[in-house]
This record gives structure tokens, sequence and C-alpha cells, in this order.
């Protein structure tokens, strides 16, 4: 069977575009950030001649070379189910302490992860239109070894995600191989010795000047000092090509300088363990991604970022607040008024559920916006479209002020896709002293249009009316979770002013005329 074909992104040998290189660094499993970022990258008609994985990059850049377009990929990553992730060692491995190398085995990735990502290794070896590359750790030089994407077996990808101490390392023709995150995280030496006058790299590792405690940010930080050293390095390697290239050698074929254009989170993004508790989403990860992209984008100049060590440097989040809200009740297709659709939509026993994720960052700021924007992401359930149906943007805000003096608004608002096709849920819960005792419904009450195309200019296609109950309140207080706080201190404080912003919200709408 002939899986030759040419990927999303490939330069296909144009001879008239700049060449350019994808560098899509390792980061955990916070790499759908990277496919987020790839997604405004490909909406801007770039291509490139090579790209390069190294470590939780590897995924990205190997679905891309199954075939996927990033749309695909991001979809896949909103999808993918975090257990599936986790596989413990045989127990005997597990029993003997002494020998262990790795606290999970590869099988989950193996026989779910991979599958699910749509990730075909006959496809990959076959890609055309551009080179790619991988990065392993060969541990009998300690070295990191590039393989190319002809090349690649699933026992490479494998082993180039498989950090000392989590999986086992890989054992391929008697060499063993693991994960060149400690060695380096992004190889941009092989991008300039391959011809790119422009390179685009996605940094994900988090670099902030203050030292964390604890056992996980421990092992985080070693790999994070290992990371943007070995960036830092190449980075002023490449200034010192750039010097000497400006005085009219011609080096790796170069005579003009290499531009390094680089689209990084301003804050570190939360670890994978958030992921694991539902403290983050996939979701969530991509639109900060894509964000990111956005406002390079907006702000690059054709020579690029410099040359210098401080542009990995980040800035701390000062701590937020995530909880989780279900909201449903009767909707309707065909109808545009949110009260006939939920009449209509409990006639006809169709319901529709927003499982919605809100993550608000940095409390202090949050209020201090006028809008109170977080961020939102979730699925919904609807039987006439689907159910589970992820979202891929959403927008939040708490007690949003209108022109209305006696109106404040909380905003609900999900767009998702689904066969191809556009789609935008948008909720609002109207908040304002009306006559009797309404706080309650007022809060709990979302009226809601589902309109088609990408946001709420577009036609309305339905509508209905979604309600939070004493149950679903409930649990949404038992969500609520704390984050980018390191001490018990910083959370109390946390809970006490978003407390005291909720009820002064309500106090100045419900009680002041009182």
């Amino acid at each position: 069977m002939n899986h030759s074909h040419i990927p999303q992104g490939a330069a296909d040998n144009a001879p008239d575009l700049p060449k350019r290189s994808l560098i899509l660094p390792g980061g955990g499993l916070r790499l759908s950030y990277a496919a987020g970022a790839m997604q405004e990258i490909f909406q801007r008609q770039l291509v490139f001649q090579h790209m390069d994985g190294t470590s939780g990059g590897s995924l990205n850049l190997a679905m891309l070379l199954s075939g996927l377009d990033v749309d695909e990929i991001c979809q896949r990553w909103r999808s993918l189910d975090m257990t599936d992730t986790i596989s413990l060692l045989p127990l005997k491995q597990s029993i003997d302490i002494s020998d262990l190398k790795g606290t999970g085995s590869s099988k989950g990735f193996r026989e779910k992860v991979y599958p699910h990502m749509g990730i075909n290794f006959d496809k990959i070896r076959a890609a055309q239109g551009l080179q790619a590359t991988f990065n392993v750790c060969n541990f009998a030089d300690k070295m990191n070894q590039v393989i190319t994407h002809q090349e690649l077996t699933e026992d490479f990808l494998v082993a180039g995600m498989s950090l000392p101490g989590t999986l086992p390392p890989v054992t391929i023709d008697g060499t063993v191989y693991l994960d060149s995150g400690f060695i380096q995280d992004a190889n941009l030496m092989e991008a300039v010795k391959r011809g790119a006058e422009e390179i685009w790299l996605i940094w994900i590792m988090g670099n902030i000047p203050r030292y964390r405690g604890g056992p996980l940010n421990i092992y985080v930080q070693m790999l994070e000092m290992s990371a943007n050293a070995a960036l830092q390095k190449e980075i002023l390697q490449i200034k010192e090509i750039n010097q000497r290239i400006q005085q009219g050698e011609t080096i790796y074929g170069h005579q003009k300088p290499i531009v390094l254009h680089l689209i990084k989170p301003q804050h570190p993004l939360p670890l994978d363990s958030a992921l694991y508790l539902g403290q983050t989403s996939h979701a969530a990860l991509i639109e900060m991604g894509r964000l990111d992209a956005q406002r390079y984008f907006n702000e690059m100049t054709t020579e690029g970022v410099p040359l210098e060590p401080y542009i990995t440097k980040m800035t701390e989040l000062e701590p937020g607040l995530t909880f989780r809200e279900t909201m449903k009740g009767g909707f309707a297709l065909g109808e545009t008024n949110t009260a006939d659709g939920n009449s209509k939509g409990k006639m006809a026993g169709t319901e529709l559920a927003m499982h919605a994720a809100v993550e608000i960052d940095e409390m202090e700021k949050f209020i201090a916006n006028p809008e109170h924007p977080g961020q939102l992401s979730g699925t919904v359930d609807f039987p006439p479209l689907g159910m589970g149906i992820p979202s891929h943007s959403g927008v939040f805000n708490l007690f949003n002020p209108t022109d209305d003096p006696e109106l404040k608004l909380m905003v609900y608002e999900l767009g998702f896709t689904l066969k191809g096709e556009e789609y935008y849920l948008a909720g609002k819960k109207e908040v304002r002293d009306d006559p009797g005792f309404d706080l309650w419904s007022d809060t709990t009450t979302l009226y809601t249009q589902l309109h088609q195309g990408t946001d709420k200019s577009g036609p309305v296609i339905g509508a209905g009316i979604l309600t939070l109950g004493v149950t679903d309140l409930i649990k949404l207080v038992s969500t609520m979770d704390i984050i980018h706080a390191d001490s018990s201190i910083d959370k109390v404080k946390t809970i006490a002013e978003f407390g005291k912003f909720f009820m002064g919200e309500l106090w100045d709408t419900y009680a002041k005329h009182i």
C-alpha cells in the first residue's frame, strides 16, 4: 500500500520561499498548547522545509506526518482521555524497587494514546515535501541522537518520551534510548545545519526565578534548568554564527543571518498533574497557545526575537480559582426565543447540557477588570447533535456591566466544531433586582442561543434555557480549587477575595435598594 503524502505545513520544495524550520520541544502532555499555536501558524499559510520534535513535542510532529491537519490534531487532544496515558508496570517489576526503572509502562501510549492520536508509522515514514527529525537520548553515548522521519518506529517514539523515572528506557538493536529532555529540549542547531533561514520555536518549559519546593516541583525544575540552559546555549551559538556571517563568512551554507521566531506562554503553563486532576484541560491549553501565537504575530518583526538568553523568561501567575459548573434545560433547534425553545424542548424531551470548566487566573486582576473575564472550556450534550461535544474556544465573564446600570451579565459561551461545521453556544445570566426575591433565579438561569458560525454574530439556529439546580450548585462548590498558590495562607486569601467580590456584587444589585 502506498502511504506517501504531503503533510500540512510542508513546503514541498518551494524554492521561492524562505527556508523555515518548525521546532516542537517537549513539555509533558501540555503539548496541546503547541497544537493551538500551530493552528495559528498554519492559518497564516507559513510552510516549512524542516520540522523537529523532542520529547512530548514529537507527538504533534508524528500526528502531522501521519496526515492529520492541525484542526484534527487539536480535536484529538481535546478528546484525549488522560487515564489512557497511565499504565502500571508488571507487579514483579513494581515490587523490586532496587531495579525500578520507571513508575509506569508505555503500554497505554502504545495501545491507546497513539491510536487515538491517529499516529500511523507507515505514513510517517512515507511523508514527503519536507524533512522531519526526532530526538532521542542515546544512553550509551550520553548524547542526543537525531532520527529522521524515514527511520521512525514506535519504539523510537516511545523512547523519545521516556523521561528518567517516569517510563522505562527502550532498548533498540542493543542500545538503550531515553527522552532527550535532560540533554536538550529543542534542537535548533539541527535546523541551522539543514539550512533554515527562519526558525520557528514553540517553547513550553517554564522559566521563572523563584525556586519552588515539593518533590514534583523539584523534578520539574531539574528539567527546566536543563532545557532552558541547553536552549540558551544554542541561541548564543546562533548569535555567534550570525556575527561571523555579517563579517563575510559562510557558515553551514548560510550567507545571511538566521532569524529566530519564538512563541511561548507569558506565564508557566499548568503541570501535567493539573490535567490529570481536572484543574485545566487540553481545550484551555490549545486556546492559550493560539492566543499567544496570535499575540506574537501581532507584535513580530522581520528580525525575529533577540538572540539573548532572557527571551525564554516568564512571569509568575498570582493565585486564581477554578470550578466546574453543569447547567441543563429544555432546548430546541429551529427556535430563536429562549423561552419558546425551553418549552418546546421540554415537551419533546430534548435537553441540552453545558458542562463548563472555568479558570480565573490572578484573582486581583480579575476583580480589577470591569468585565471580570476568565477562561471557559467544556463539553455540550444535546442528543440531536451529539453527546460530549468538546469546545475549541470559550468566553466567560462574571458580573459584566452593560449599558443599563441596573443590569449585569454572567456570560458563558462555547464554540465547537461538528462534522466540519462551526457552532457557537452563547448563554447569559441576567443579574438585576426585579420585583420579588429573584437572586436565586437570576444567578442560576442561563438564557442560551445556538448560532451557526464561529461567534454569536451568526444566525440563531436553536434556543433554550439552562438552569443550575441545588445539587449542581453543591457539586460546583465541591469542584472549586485554588491555583498558582503555594501556601495555605495564599489559598485562604484568594477564597476570601473571591467571596468578598461575589457577595459585594450581589449586594450592589439586590440589597442596596432596600
